[in-house]
């Protein structure tokens, strides 16, 4: 399991920036998510505490952990 979210942490820092393949999408201030902590890395490099909050915030390309900064 810590090889398996150590490889997306790593694909998810190399392969998720804002100027490749990052499309932010118009910001939903009406969903309802889950205070679950689960958390993603946005291709924006922001972590959010799940994939309800990334896609909240207009993220829909992420990947499973947190991001590395």
């Amino acid at each position: 399991m810590k090889k398996l979210i150590l490889s997306a942490t790593l694909l998810c820092f190399f392969s998720c920036n804002e100027d490749d393949n990052c499309n932010i999408g118009t910001i939903d201030q009406n969903a309802v998510c889950l205070e679950v902590y689960d958390p993603v890395c946005g291709c924006n490099n922001v972590t959010y505490s799940n994939d309800c909050h990334a896609t909240a915030n207009g993220i829909s390309n992420w990947s499973e952990g947190e991001c590395l900064n």
